[in-house]
């Protein structure tokens, strides 16, 4: 590998500081980016209330199916070659089979608590989309890090997550705009 792995165990606070910040900076940004686009489909929201139920479900499952994607693929980069499309492959694959299971779930779960076909359609298709694409932004943004010899292993978490989270939020909410209003 290209980046320099250091034995975080043995090393000062500083460095580990050091690294680990501007990550941590970005997922910031991307936290008020998110507070941001949110804020721009407040008529959405007012109009139905209940959206607001399914964010923290939708956000954490894009994120924990884009997270298991991305750890599996860096813990591969270090002890084999970058074979990356042939992991897109079968993550496009595993991100719909994903989608697919927990939008249903998910949209049935939506339909019959809420009684609303409306809001069931819209949680359903919306974790169907974000579950499909967290493989794929999780694994192009390890490929990315990993070409450009950072280490995937530090940076590909927090920048995927933010990229992650903004999608998730959009995509829910330009359903919901699609579907509801």
């Amino acid at each position: 590998m290209q980046y320099h792995i250091t034995d975080d165990a043995k090393e000062h606070i500083i460095p580990l500081l050091k690294e680990r910040f501007p990550w941590l900076l970005l997922g910031l940004g991307g936290g008020i980016l998110a507070t941001i686009i949110v804020s721009k489909f407040e008529n959405v929201l007012s109009a139905n209330l209940s959206l607001a139920f399914f964010f923290p479900v939708i956000v954490y499952m894009a994120d924990a199916i884009g997270t298991q994607t991305e750890n599996i693929y860096v813990r591969n980069l270090s002890k084999f070659k970058d074979n990356f499309f042939k992991y897109l492959f079968k993550e496009i694959l595993v991100g719909l089979t994903f989608g697919l299971i927990f939008g249903i779930i998910l949209g049935l779960f939506a339909k019959y608590w809420l009684g609303s076909d409306q809001i069931g359609f819209t949680v359903g298709v919306a974790m169907f989309i974000n579950g499909t694409i967290a493989p794929i932004v999780a694994l192009s943004v390890s490929e990315l890090l990993f070409k450009e010899r950072s280490d995937p292993a530090l940076g590909a978490g927090p920048f995927t997550t933010v990229i992650q989270d903004l999608l998730s939020i959009l995509i829910y909410l330009t359903v919901a705009f699609l579907v509801i209003l």
